[in-house]
């Protein structure tokens, strides 16, 4: 059989974003048997679902996987896969939608690693166990939002002094409080984790108009902050995970 695979991101105009997607696409293809591996996007900006779905389809192929590329379950997934499944009822090609890119050890695995190369690039000798850590969200209305951050920081809170999270927009705490919660333990050292796929505009810019002058007003002596998600060699693994699992139940 015949397959490709196609992600659908949330979409942004920084050109990192399309260069770390084309990085994930190039991982996949190397280690996946796929005909192609593309990507396109949900808004903001092309090529849209509109124009993924139509360019898969002139390949010679027997089934579509179809991966939505969110961190988060919630409304945007639901219309991604929505917008791509109506392309389903014109084609003889088999489409299959993996879940979503949450609630994976992989995950909190990838953020365990961000967060040891942070403390390593800035010389710091501290024992785990007297390292604060703080993960940033982007923020949701849905409840499984939450509980999907909730499980990362459930899978480390045992290997640090205190891990705590907040949220860029939508959802308390936001940045001011969650720096303010850090301040309250008293940190020797604050590692603060990116907890986004994309250098888009929220991490080169929206983060840090809130997150830099939350540190300057605290007492917080030492903090550091880590590389996003990106194109970490665990998140191709995971995107093949769960490709696999689809694609074996069908």
């Amino acid at each position: 059989m015949k397959k490709g695979l196609l992600l659908i991101d949330r979409g942004s105009r920084e050109r990192e974003a399309s260069e770390e997607l084309d990085v994930i696409c190039k991982g996949i293809k190397a280690k996946g048997d796929y005909v192609f591996t593309d990507y396109c996007f949900l808004e903001v900006e092309p090529p849209y679902i509109e124009d993924g779905i139509p360019k898969c389809l002139k390949h010679d192929i027997d089934s579509l996987t179809i991966v939505p590329y969110f961190l988060y379950p919630g409304r945007k997934v639901k219309i991604a896969v929505t917008e791509a499944m109506k392309y389903q009822k014109d084609t003889k090609v088999k489409f299959v939608v993996t879940k979503q890119m949450s609630m994976h050890k992989t995950l909190a695995d990838i953020v365990e690693s961000r967060i040891a190369a942070t403390l390593k690039e800035n010389e710091v000798t501290l024992s785990n166990n007297e390292v604060d850590v703080m993960v940033i969200g982007h923020g949701s209305k849905d409840p499984n939002a939450q509980r999907s951050l909730d499980y990362i920081l459930n899978e480390l809170k045992d290997s640090y002094r205190n891990i705590s999270r907040c949220w860029l927009e939508i959802e308390q705490p936001d940045i001011f409080e969650g720096i303010k919660k850090c301040e309250k333990d008293n940190p020797k050292v604050l590692i603060i984790v990116f907890y986004f796929l994309h250098e888009g505009a929220h991490v080169k810019t929206d983060i840090n108009n809130d997150l830099i002058p939350a540190l300057e007003k605290s007492t917080i002596e030492k903090s550091y902050i880590t590389k996003h998600i990106g194109t970490d060699q665990k998140m191709i693994d995971l995107i093949l995970e769960r490709a696999k699992e689809v694609e074996d139940a069908n």
